[in-house]
């Protein structure tokens, strides 16, 4: 019995490890700074062992220099970093949308910690981003995501040159659409500041001694709830639909 085939064997495993590892900690949930880093190492462990039968034999011959490989592995984890960072950015838009909100109900200022971002974020943009994740696994849509790291490896084959032209378009492209369904997300509150502020604006000139602004600010806030309230549900089913088809050309489907 020989164990020539040792080296083969663990060069293949780190090259998946690259491009699962970079995904983990970019995926939305998963790649949470309130995720501890142990557990996200187990996970990309985890995941390379589960598609190690599936896509070792995409992977090229592997190279004889140092160079070589490290140059392979840098490709996989552009390509990881490419998925992961367009499923956050995809989240991303939920964040963009509620602080937009916030401001317009006067509550810019209420901040509170945000797990997705790892950061201080808006209280009605924390609100939506987690509600936007909730709704993500609990309609089994992250099964998309899971079967877009399969169909990565024909999409972007191991060892093949990336085509940057593409790459840079599909970017232009998620940015562009995050921050569309942003702002079509808070589109009905813009709407509302905009008239809301006007009549203010209105009263206050016609009666310049009654602190109209001071007066309406809990009323602006008591009609941003409601508002919230009722077209939370309509927001949310078109968020999942854009998300559906945000994730569509990672799926080989265009």
């Amino acid at each position: 019995m020989t164990v020539d085939f040792l080296p083969q064997v663990a060069a293949v495993f780190l090259l998946i490890f690259a491009r699962m590892g970079m995904l983990v900690m970019l995926m939305p949930a998963i790649g949470d700074r309130a995720v501890p880093v142990n557990i996200r190492l187990v996970l990309a462990l985890a995941l390379t062992l589960l598609f190690y039968p599936i896509t070792a034999s995409r992977m090229p011959a592997i190279p004889d220099t140092l160079f070589g490989i490290a140059l392979l592995g840098a490709s996989e984890m552009l390509t990881g970093f490419v998925i992961g960072m367009t499923a956050r950015l995809l989240l991303a838009a939920m964040q963009t949308a509620g602080s937009a909100i916030a401001f317009q109900m006067g509550l810019g200022f209420a901040v509170s910690a945000d797990p997705t971002q790892g950061q201080q974020g808006a209280l009605v943009g924390t609100f939506l981003s987690l509600l936007a994740l909730t709704l993500i696994f609990a309609t089994d849509l992250h099964h998309l995501f899971i079967m877009a790291l399969v169909t990565s490896y024909e999409i972007f084959e191991p060892g093949q040159v990336l085509p940057t032209g593409d790459l840079l378009q599909a970017v232009i492209e998620v940015v562009s659409g995050m921050f569309a369904i942003s702002v079509q997300v808070a589109a009905p509150f813009l709407v509302f500041g905009l008239v809301f502020y006007l009549g203010l604006g209105l009263l206050s000139r016609l009666m310049p001694q009654i602190q109209i602004f001071f007066i309406a600010m809990p009323a602006n806030i008591m009609v941003g709830f409601i508002m919230l309230a009722g077209v939370l549900g309509a927001i949310m089913t078109w968020y999942l639909s854009h998300i559906e088809q945000a994730i569509r050309p990672f799926l080989g489907l265009g």
